[in-house]
């Protein structure tokens, strides 16, 4: 009779587990800083994923680009690499297969070009976009004028500049979403923000576009929680 109980038990107990698994089962993330940023800029977003029971296993920050020159980054040669890695990386040792990708900035474009370029695309669940220039920068110019930076340049950030139009309609995750500022002193340096009367920050596609009035620091900083609401 003890027997019996106790396999009862046992089995009950595994019943117990099983939900409890599974959610423990969740995306890796990947965390993409914008130009001359670094890992560190995501500090509230990391605080928040591990509130939520995320582990440091499950997150990761790649640190790309020249951190003094921002006019030197661009989206093509070295500053890709460390996001791919990141990506390939977070995607092996994913338990979903998946990923969920939160992008700050340049960090936006430049994420969805590795997505785009290297076929991970049915890999990314999710992609947040915060304060993208997904549609180019009016202080950059319109391609091919005012490009004298790497940054602005054919590989930049130009008003139609090729990357920009090579990278125009491509989706980057099942879900995409936009977080945004009309007071994003990047986004609208030029006092601008909208190109072809849509907002720079918003991408092709998406599932939903948050609008905030924070500067371009703050969307990233002050919206951890919806960041994380977005990916869950």
């Amino acid at each position: 009779m003890n027997t019996l109980i106790r396999a009862a038990c046992v089995a009950a107990l595994a019943m117990c587990a099983l939900p409890a698994m599974a959610q423990s089962c969740r995306d890796a993330v990947v965390l993409v800083h914008g130009n001359t940023g670094a890992p560190a800029d995501w500090a509230n977003t990391v605080a928040e994923l591990k509130r939520r029971g995320y582990t440091d296993a499950q997150i990761h920050r790649p640190s790309w680009g020249s951190k003094t020159c921002a006019a030197c980054n661009d989206h093509s040669g070295s500053e890709e690499t460390p996001v791919l890695n990141a990506m390939v990386n977070a995607i092996a040792g994913s338990c979903t297969g998946k990923i969920d990708v939160i992008t700050h900035s340049m960090g936006g474009t430049l994420a969805g070009r590795v997505i785009q370029q290297n076929g991970l695309r049915p890999y990314v669940q999710s992609f947040v976009g915060i304060a993208g220039a997904f549609r180019g920068l009016w202080t950059c110019g319109s391609y091919p004028w005012n490009v004298a930076t790497s940054t602005c340049g054919y590989w930049g950030l130009s008003v139609g500049s090729p990357f920009l139009n090579g990278l125009n309609g491509a989706r980057f995750g099942d879900r995409v979403h936009s977080i945004k500022s009309y007071y994003d002193q990047i986004v609208c340096g030029s006092g601008v923000c909208t190109v072809g009367g849509v907002h720079s920050s918003a991408i092709w596609g998406e599932n939903s576009s948050t609008t905030y009035t924070y500067g371009h620091f703050g969307l990233l900083d002050y919206t951890a929680a919806k960041q994380v609401d977005l990916i869950q």
